[in-house]
């Protein structure tokens, strides 16, 4: 071959090979993911599929063009250190970042919170969690707090509460999170519904992560689409045990497997549809066929239609089910976002045989304890203050009326007096005792000494402002002259 010939070959395969060695980099570089599984639990009974679901999450984000941090069996303090390191890690790469934490291990609320259950923890009382364990609000508000174009959020840690001092007290499962009351861009997803626990699973891996992995490889399938059908594969592995919930409140598209479209906006989403609309759509359909429907959906209004028109059905009590928690679920997400005694007493009115009973009992006597019209009733009335000297009594101000000229008069200040003259160039007078003067012999009317009171003329008197003038008399005595 000729040399001109070999060169240019050399050049196409490295023009080509170029890129194929950045593309991995180039693409895992906008987006992160953190797959966290919690499976030796110290205090009580191991998981054994935790580690198996993050291992399998972890493949298939890789695979998905991720750049994915694991961490397993995780302590407190090891569990905030790796969600802040995550952070950093996000920061670094920019708002154009996509974010997406896997979490698998326990799960539990308590007073309306939601808690990710550390390997180490031994709670002893429900006050012990917030203490031992790491809030959900905590590393949604961590995420949050660092620019990015998308957070994703897939937690498979809706198991049973495995703590025996707390388990009848804490209710089931997790409680509600709406994506839509927080920060946008963010999609959450539990492994069940609100309020219910999930399955561990008897195979390599849980239900919902054996959903989730066979479904998300489906090239183009945005995140929407995929997570429905996730619903409707876990309902049918579980015969309807477990159902997975998720909100959305995200702005842009988002595949695991091609056609991501970046920062394009996602297509506009299907406008609710009320009762009557999912009567009209469900009419006529087989009972498997709208139980699909309506699992898909997960909506009330979609629940509803189905009991009404499939009240019959094999998959009626399962629906009712569904609806029944998914009112009771939401009517607990607003008591605690309202979080004033008024607002749990409606809720214990509504639902005072609930697994939460106990929980907002409590959380309606703490209210109550915290502020006297938390629950919007009126304060007492307070009697008036007597005032502090008793010898008189403040009378109301008189009415303000026009004053006639006498009282104008009276009103009027004195006029003012001109100030004194005082004269600078005049001395202050002063006193002078008396000087005596020696008799020379030259006869006189007085007898011996005479005073003269000093200077000519009569001085003046201690004290007084006036006197002789200057020039003036002489008293007692005279002055001999010969």
């Amino acid at each position: 071959m000729p040399r001109s010939a070999l060169h240019l070959a050399l050049a196409v395969v490295g023009a080509l090979a170029f890129p194929l060695a950045t593309l991995a980099p180039a693409i895992a570089a906008d987006r992160l993911a953190l797959v966290i599984g919690q499976s030796a639990y110290r205090s009580v009974a191991p998981l054994p599929n935790p580690a198996n679901d993050a291992a399998a999450m972890a493949k298939l984000l890789e695979e998905a063009g991720f750049d994915v941090s694991t961490a397993s069996d995780l302590s407190q303090s090891d569990l905030r250190r790796s969600v802040s390191d995550f952070a950093a890690k996000l920061a670094d790469n920019g708002a154009d970042a996509v974010a997406l934490v896997f979490y698998a291990g326990h799960g539990i609320q308590v007073d309306g919170e939601n808690y990710l259950i550390p390997v180490d923890v031994d709670p002893k009382r429900e006050a012990d969690v917030p203490l031992q364990a790491v809030r959900l609000n905590d590393v949604l508000n961590t995420l949050t707090s660092v620019p990015s174009r998308m957070r994703i959020i897939l937690l498979d840690a809706c198991r049973n509460n495995p703590f025996p001092g707390i388990e009848r007290t804490t209710g089931n499962g997790l409680a509600m999170v709406d994506a839509k009351t927080g920060a946008a861009g963010t999609f959450i997803s539990y492994s069940t519904s609100p309020g219910a626990e999930a399955e561990d699973g008897s195979g390599a891996n849980s239900p919902y992560t054996t959903a989730l992995i066979k479904v998300a490889r489906e090239p183009g399938l945005t995140i929407e689409e995929a997570f429905k059908r996730v619903r409707v594969a876990v309902a049918q592995e579980t015969d309807g045990r477990q159902v997975p919930w998720d909100s959305s409140s995200l702005t842009d598209s988002f595949n695991f497997f091609g056609g991501d479209a970046g920062a394009q906006k996602p297509a506009a989403a299907d406008k609710a549809r009320s009762t009557e609309d999912w009567r009209k759509a469900l009419a006529g359909k087989e009972p498997r066929v709208a139980y699909e429907m309506v699992i898909a959906d997960d909506s009330v209004s979609a629940y509803e239609a189905f009991v009404a028109l499939f009240a019959k059905a094999p998959q009626a009590p399962r629906v009712r089910g569904l609806l029944d928690r998914r009112q009771e679920m939401e009517a607990w997400r607003l008591a605690v976002l309202n979080n004033t005694a008024t607002s749990y007493g409606a809720f214990l009115a509504a639902y005072g045989a609930s697994d939460l009973t106990a929980t907002a009992r409590r959380l309606e006597q703490r209210a109550r304890t915290r502020s006297l019209d938390a629950d919007k009733t009126p304060l007492p009335q307070v009697a008036a203050v007597a005032p502090t000297c008793q010898c008189s009594t403040p009378t109301p101000p008189a009415k303000k009326q026009t004053p006639t000229r006498q009282q104008k008069r009276a009103a009027a200040p004195p006029p003012r007096r001109p100030p004194p003259v005082i004269y600078d160039d005049v001395p202050p007078p002063r006193y002078a005792p008396p000087v005596f003067v020696p008799s020379i012999g030259i006869p006189s009317i007085g007898i011996g000494r005479s005073p003269v009171y000093g200077g000519s003329g009569r001085g003046p008197m201690p004290g007084s402002r006036t006197g002789g003038g200057y020039g003036g008399r002489t008293t007692g005595g005279s002055i001999n002259m010969r």
